[in-house]
């Protein structure tokens, strides 16, 4: 079995220990359950950037130890969708996650996760409909069912996702209430490149033409909310921002919506209380997707 009974965070420089079996998984977690502490856990697809290891950092102001999880799970993908061509980077992952305060990787395989005669998968119903759930079917289930072995495996205090994927958030929040996981879901704020776009594992796809188009996402994201708490009719609003895509260089809009921040349901007026923008668009061959509070 893999040594992973790291007791004490990483000091700069030490290399981050890594469970790939899910015995070796909850024997470090039992030591650390043992000597009274809390544990985080932050489910990564892995190609890492600064957006997954402010979910480290979060998790680590709620918790003592961190366990991070890298698995890209098939049953997440669609048949015309990049699983194969998705970035596998588990050393310079390994390395980012030690740096930022992680003290475990948990890093299963496909036969691992889902062996042979799996036939158990876990629906959302509710807030997974709309948005991304209807673009991508099948898309939530395969999130649900992959975080709900995760979440029981581990068996954290805290666990956390972003904000970028804030409908998946949604649906991980209903998926533990609903099924009394004693778990903490939380969402950590979206981080940005300087020009606004959202940090992505999928923004390494972009052209470098691409790349000067990409932050217009988020500019009219934000024109667009501005607008309708201006008083604008969000219809029109909403028509004007897919135009401007469009305009701007975006091949097609999957959707640009105004939604309750937590039922999700769509709003046909500017809101009393909390709502979100929600933006799915295709710039050549990448999808983006982002969203604002109002």
């Amino acid at each position: 079995m893999t040594q992973t009974s790291q007791a004490s965070p990483l000091s700069g420089g030490e290399s981050l220990p890594i469970a790939r079996e899910t015995a070796d998984l909850r024997a470090t977690i039992t030591g650390w359950r043992a000597e009274g502490l809390r544990v985080g856990l932050v489910p990564t697809m892995g190609a890492l950037h600064d957006g997954h290891l402010s979910l480290v950092r979060l998790a680590l102001q709620k918790t003592d130890r961190v366990v991070a999880s890298i698995f890209v799970n098939p049953t997440q993908f669609g048949p015309d969708e990049d699983f194969a061509a998705y970035p596998r980077e588990e050393a310079s992952d390994a390395a980012k996650l030690a740096a930022a305060g992680a003290s475990l990787l948990y890093t299963p395989t496909v036969e691992t996760m889902y062996p042979h005669g799996f036939s158990t998968m876990v629906t959302v119903e509710g807030v997974s409909r709309g948005l991304c759930g209807d673009r991508r079917p099948g898309h939530f289930q395969g999130v649900a069912t992959v975080v709900t072995k995760l979440l029981m495996r581990c068996l954290p205090d805290v666990a956390v996702f972003g904000e970028k994927d804030y409908q998946q958030l949604q649906v991980l929040k209903r998926l533990a209430r609903d099924l009394d996981i004693p778990v903490e879901i939380l969402g950590a704020p979206v981080v940005r490149e300087d020009d606004g776009l959202a940090m992505s594992s999928r923004n390494a796809y972009l052209t470098t033409e691409q790349r000067a188009i990409a932050p217009a996402l988020n500019r009219t994201l934000r024109r667009v909310a501005a607008d309708i708490l201006g008083g604008a009719e969000v219809s029109d609003c909403l028509e004007w921002g897919i135009g401007e895509l469009l305009k701007d260089g975006f091949s097609s809009v999957d959707y640009l919506e105004l939604r309750d921040s937590k039922t999700l349901a769509p709003l046909d007026e500017a809101p009393d209380g909390d709502a979100r923008l929600f933006i799915a668009a295709m710039l050549g061959k990448v999808r983006l997707i982002d969203n604002i509070g109002l």
